[in-house]
């Protein structure tokens, strides 16, 4: 094999293959003649990309490998790296955004020379290219390119690098990084100083000069194209490595806006030598207190009058060792507003992270009297279907308290949700600026008449339980009904089988996507297509569908409905699309969520059950008698659903008694 030949593990080739990692295991197994490892290890074998292609092919498994997941194949093992290698085709990327017209044609030394040229041009010298350059890489980047767009293309790549590294990198999700550079208002010249792919900057609508600072070398670079990618071309884009606390690349900077989601719990953040720093104009930080550095850094890089945003995690706002920095953050009025945001929002998602809004002082402005507090938690309770964080309310919520403190300097109150309190009040031995230690409770469940509500459509609730409730029957001997697989009909074309994933359209003009969790709590779609459109077409729900979870959460199927229909699905689901002439689908379903059908059909491994679908049995029935049974199956989900809504409504229910007899709203009588 060539040193620089592409390989390919056995996730690689089950994606080129569009088949689970257990199909490729069966076929090592079972043919002699699958291609022998090449590299790799023992546990996770790498093999020829070439020769993946050709038996995949011969054995009529693969019509075409895509040039998308040519090129990534081609990055992912590159001798050079793969972070090298995705400098390289991002500087392709924007070689075609230039050059629209001849960069697809360019070839050897020709492309080289204007891939280097392009690359030292746009970064100066700050980041290597990587050598040797692959003529393959730039080829298929370049088609990858001029097909899906240049920004779409380096997206698609730097998405599947961010995938394969989850515990490698820190990121931002973009709907965080969208409020808070709405927070931050519209910015001329935006700087981020632990900048990671570039997110934050991403999300602030035209800027002028975008500059970003991130310590990892590698991370830096991918930043830096993809941001010159996402600019306008006239825009001036500067991003740097290096550690931002000590060794600040933009030293004379006064920015318009800072957005920063910085590391937390830093311990060796430079405390010894960073002691006498003039950056920290509002307290020496100390050894424990990484974020407050961090909060001074940025101020120290925004103009007089600029806006900061950071995303902090909630102990910034209560650690004694802290509270000096924050009182004389309050006493000049530079922190503005703490919004509390609900757990899930962004790494590390079990804890509900907080943003801090500062404003430098001007000087002939006064210091603002007040502090806006937000608590967005309970926005959690309203979320569509067990959305996990329901962006479009906290978005609303957060902003429009904001915008009204920004105009004011003061809000309406709302309980529980938002206040303007005074700094003066805030200003005690502790300092503790939590949003839920000084919002009012909210009133409980709307008040008694709410309350009174809330009773009545849990009594309706319950009389409907009562009625679908499946009446008792005598014993049975168990069925011994002749059986077949799901893999069976499907290869009879009684069914259509179709595994959910990440396809999809632009944002915001796909449809909302069929999540495990909405399948499982019986909800509404709650998902979004992915931010970075890919070549893969979603798959779209119709009514009658059955989908099944296959992660192993207990037995589940769902009947897809009108109000359903047209979603798209979402990962770890599989569709059963049944032929209504030779199945009936509340019957499949049924017989799907059986106990001992699921754990026949699943696999175990250390960490998790995978349900493998195919093997899932169906008694043969004709359609009269699947429509019998299907018929009660209907009437037992309609039971299920009455009980989950009334489950629902007696926790509504008993917090807000209890909340409404605890203050005084709701009397004992």
């Amino acid at each position: 094999m060539p040193e620089n030949a592409s390989e390919v593990t056995a996730a690689g080739i089950a994606r080129l293959a569009g088949v689970g990692r257990a199909a490729v295991s069966n076929w090592r197994r079972r043919h002699a003649d699958f291609p022998k490892p090449v590299g790799g290890t023992d546990t996770s074998p790498a093999f020829a990309l070439s020769e993946v292609e050709s038996w995949l092919r011969a054995q009529g498994k693969l019509a075409e490998v895509p040039l998308r997941e040519r090129v990534w194949q081609r990055a992912e093992s590159h001798p050079v790296g793969t972070a090298a290698a995705l400098r390289q085709a991002g500087a392709v990327c924007l070689l075609v955004r230039e050059r629209p017209a001849g960069a697809p044609e360019l070839e050897g030394a020709a492309a080289e020379d204007a891939v280097r040229e392009l690359f030292e041009r746009h970064f100066g010298g700050r980041f290597a290219l990587g050598t040797p350059l692959d003529a393959e890489l730039l080829r298929g980047a370049a088609g990858l390119a001029a097909g899906m767009g240049p920004r779409q293309a380096y997206e698609f790549l730097l998405g599947r690098y961010l995938d394969a590294n989850p515990r490698q990198y820190t990121l931002t999700p973009p709907a965080p990084a969208e409020l808070m550079a709405a927070l931050a208002g519209p910015a001329r010249t935006v700087l981020d100083p632990a900048c990671g792919t570039g997110t934050l900057l991403r999300a602030v609508e035209a800027p002028h000069e975008v500059y970003g600072q991130e310590a990892d070398p590698d991370l830096a670079a991918l930043a830096a194209l993809r941001l010159a990618l996402h600019a306008d071309p006239a825009a001036v884009v500067r991003v740097a490595g290096g550690d931002s606390l000590r060794a600040d690349a933009f030293p004379g900077l006064a920015a318009d806006a800072v957005l920063c989601h910085p590391p937390f719990n830093e311990r060796n953040w430079g405390h010894e030598e960073l002691a006498y720093d003039p950056r920290w104009e509002y307290g020496f930080p100390a050894r424990t207190e990484s974020e407050l550095a961090w909060v001074q850094h940025c101020l120290a890089r925004v103009r007089e009058g600029g806006t900061v945003v950071l995303l902090m995690p909630p102990a910034a706002a209560s650690r004694r060792s802290g509270r000096r920095i924050r009182a004389d953050l309050l006493r000049r009025g530079t922190l503005r507003a703490v919004v509390a945001l609900p757990a899930g929002a962004a790494p590390p998602y079990g804890i509900p992270l907080h943003l801090w809004v500062l404003r430098r002082p001007d000087g002939g402005t006064a210091a603002s009297p007040h502090l806006l507090l937000v608590d967005t938690a309970g926005a959690q309770d309203t979320a569509p279907g067990g959305e996990k964080v329901p962006w479009q309310t906290v978005r609303a919520t957060v902003l429009d308290a904001w915008q009204s403190f920004d105009r004011h300097g003061t809000t309406e109150e709302r309980p529980g949700v938002s206040r303007a309190l005074k700094v003066i009040d805030l200003l005690d031995d502790d300092v503790d600026l939590a949003p839920a230690r000084h919002l009012p409770p909210p009133a409980a469940g709307g008040g008694a008449a709410e309350l009174v509500g809330v009773r009545d459509r849990l009594a309706l609730t319950l009389l409907r339980t009562a009625e679908l409730a499946p009446a008792p029957a005598g014993a049975a001997e168990p069925a011994r009904w002749p059986l077949t697989t799901v893999g069976e009909l499907a290869r009879a074309g009684a069914l259509v089988l179709r595994a959910g994933g990440t396809g999809g359209a632009r944002p915001g003009e796909g449809p909302a996507v069929l999540t495990e969790h909405d399948v499982l709590g019986g909800g509404a779609p709650s998902g979004t297509l992915p931010e970075v459109p890919t070549a893969e077409e979603p798959v779209l729900t119709r009514e009658g569908d059955v989908v099944v979870p296959v992660l192993g959460r207990g037995p589940a199927a769902r009947v897809v409905d009108a109000a359903t229909a047209g979603a798209a699905l979402g990962r770890n689901l599989h569709l059963l699309r049944p032929d209504p002439a030779a199945l009936d689908p509340w019957f499949l379903a049924g017989f799907l969520r059986g106990t001992a059908n699921n754990r026949q059909a699943s696999s175990y491994a250390s960490t998790a059950t995978r349900l493998d679908v195919r093997r899932l049995q169906v008694p043969r029935l004709p359609l009269s008698e699947q429509r019998r049974y299907g018929e009660r199956f209907r009437t037992m989900a309609a039971f299920e659903e009455a009980l989950r809504l009334a489950g629902q409504l007696g926790e509504q229910l008993v917090q807000g008694l209890y909340d409404g007899l605890t203050d005084g709203t709701v009397r004992p009588e």
